[in-house]
C-alpha cells in the first residue's frame, strides 16, 4: 500500500470515528463529558462553517487536519473501550449503507420545486 493508500485508510477511519461519535452523542450509556465533546467534535467536522475558511491557501485546511482527529482522539478516551468498539461497528454499517441515486433525485427536486415556489410566491408581479 503506497502512500495514497495509507492516506485513504486514515481518511476512512476518521470518517467513521466521527459518525461514531455522531452516535455516541446520543447514546445513553456514553458518560455525559464524553457525550459533549462527540457532539462538539461531530458537529465540527460535520458543520459546513470553520475556524479558518478552506479558501484561504494551507491554513484552511489545517484545522480540518489537526483539529478534528485532535478531538477524536480526546473523545475516543472518553468514550470507555468496549463502546466505542460497538459505536465503531455502528458507524462502519452506517457508512458501507448503499447510496440510492432515486433517493437523492427526489431530495434534489424537491428542493428545485420549493425554490420555484418561493421565487413565485416573492416575485413582482
Amino acid at each position: 500500500m503506497g502512500r495514497l493508500g495509507v492516506w485513504r485508510e486514515w481518511a476512512r477511519r476518521v470518517k467513521r470515528d466521527v459518525v461514531a461519535l455522531w452516535f455516541a452523542a446520543r447514546d445513553p450509556r456514553v458518560p455525559w463529558l464524553a457525550k459533549a465533546v462527540a457532539a462538539a467534535v461531530a458537529a465540527y467536522a460535520l458543520s459546513p462553517i470553520d475556524l479558518i475558511p478552506d479558501f484561504i491557501p494551507v491554513l484552511g485546511y489545517l484545522d480540518d487536519v489537526i483539529l478534528v482527529p485532535l478531538g477524536i482522539m480526546l473523545a475516543v478516551r472518553l468514550i470507555p473501550a468496549p463502546l466505542m468498539a460497538t459505536l465503531r461497528e455502528a458507524a462502519d454499517q452506517a457508512v458501507s449503507r448503499p447510496v440510492s441515486g432515486v433517493a437523492a433525485a427526489a431530495i434534489v427536486l424537491v428542493w428545485i420545486a420549493s425554490a420555484g415556489l418561493l421565487l413565485a410566491f416573492v416575485w413582482p408581479r
